[in-house]
């Protein structure tokens, strides 16, 4: 049923899913551009569409009552970024700990403009040994989907040249809160 209403909600607002649909069993997706809350709602129809079971993660100032058991649910873990929680060996443990896991990540940390990306996700896929999977929001042509893989290699300054080359073009639906320059 998911699926149905979003490929229906997909059809009526002309959002097309491109780029490959298989995922290696571990890895990290990461979404950009982020800059605005409809993100969330066209990556969840996509993750229905294309049948991922991909969890999420997200601050934990919005696990309030109701909308806590929504996100839990639906995939999200919070986190707490007001402690002193090492987030990066955290989540590198579970996906040590698991066979299979895909985890969704906006490395903007937010809908506001950035100076740069913050560099979580790509200490997780490093410490975990999985790769970043590339996913865009071109709202200018109305496309979500996979762009690449990335296997890191430790180059930090490398590959986050490379990452910003592949979002370079790519417009979110509040194209001033993006900063091109992500590191």
């Amino acid at each position: 049923m998911k699926k149905l209403l979003s490929e229906f909600i997909f059809w009526i607002s002309n959002w097309k899913v491109v780029g490959d649909r298989e995922l290696p069993d571990k890895c990290l997706i990461i979404v950009a551009p982020h800059t605005s809350n409809w993100d969330f709602v066209v990556g969840k129809c996509f993750a229905y569409i294309i049948e991922i079971n991909a969890k999420y993660l997200i601050k934990s100032e919005l696990f309030l009552p109701i909308l806590g058991t929504f996100f839990r649910k639906s995939g999200g873990i919070p986190i707490y970024r007001n402690s002193k929680n090492n987030i990066v060996d955290q989540i590198s443990q579970l996906y040590n700990s698991k066979e299979k896991l895909v985890i969704s990540v906006a490395p903007e940390g937010t809908r506001e403009k950035v100076d740069r990306w913050k560099t979580g996700f790509y200490h997780i896929a490093i410490k975990a040994n999985i790769s970043i999977i590339l996913a865009k929001l071109d709202y200018k042509k109305k496309e979500v989907g996979f762009i690449c893989e990335l296997k890191p290699t430790g180059n930090l300054e490398k590959d986050f040249d490379f990452i910003q080359k592949k979002y370079k073009d790519i417009l979110g639906r509040i194209p001033e809160n993006y900063n091109e320059k992500i590191y």
